[in-house]
């Protein structure tokens, strides 16, 4: 079994690589690599998309890398399982609206919008531990319980058109899209490889998820 984590120059991927490798030693789900070959994507039996930075600059080097075909190709024709990280999960959305209108992936009915708390005295962005509140369950949150916390870095989130699309939040100043999933598809606006062992333990389960 073979995880790629799509390196597509979206930020330090050091911190996710030696988090996912731990956890697939600890669970015999195979190797972990960061790549920017088209040819290990397009072979790889799970596919990981992290990213940093801004939804627009993000979804052109997304588009713009080797790896973007051999990425639809795997997730959309052969349903390889797919996990979003931060910005990774954000363009999974139709559209993103951070500084100017950019399409996304498409793959979760949402839009990408600022995050404004209706208490004005919290800041933006977004920063640091926050309970998980679960929604929907799903394989990739087995042994995740409402109350959990994960580590948030950002200023935008997923706006849902489509709440069934919506498996956790979080509560600031009002409610925060925190994890996304539809089909073999998933995503997480909070760093899993910084949240401890909730987040260890859902790199964990997603690795083992033969959907």
């Amino acid at each position: 079994m073979l995880t790629a984590i799509i390196d597509y120059d979206s930020g330090n991927l050091h911190s996710a690589e030696k988090a996912f490798q731990r956890m697939a030693s600890e669970t015999g789900a195979g190797s972990v690599v960061v790549t920017s070959d088209p040819e290990t994507v397009a072979v790889a039996d799970h596919i990981v998309l992290p990213g940093d930075g801004a939804f627009p600059a993000c979804a052109a080097a997304l588009r713009a890398s080797g790896c973007f075909d051999a990425m639809i190709e795997a997730v959309e024709t052969r349903g390889r399982p797919f996990l979003g990280i931060c910005v990774g999960m954000q363009l999974m959305a139709r559209t993103g609206f951070e500084y100017e209108e950019t399409p996304g992936l498409g793959w979760i009915d949402g839009t990408v919008q600022a995050i404004r708390p209706a208490d004005k005295t919290l800041k933006v962005p977004h920063m640091g531990w926050n309970d998980l509140v679960i929604d929907t369950p799903h394989p990739v949150l087995d042994g995740i319980e409402t109350g959990e916390h994960a580590y948030f870095v950002h200023s935008y989130q997923m706006v849902m058109d489509t709440p069934a699309h919506r498996l956790a939040h979080v509560d600031y100043g009002g409610d925060v899209t925190a994890i996304v999933g539809q089909g073999t598809r998933i995503g997480l606006q909070f760093h899993p490889e910084k949240s401890a062992a909730a987040g260890l333990r859902m790199i964990a389960n997603f690795l083992k998820w033969r959907p």
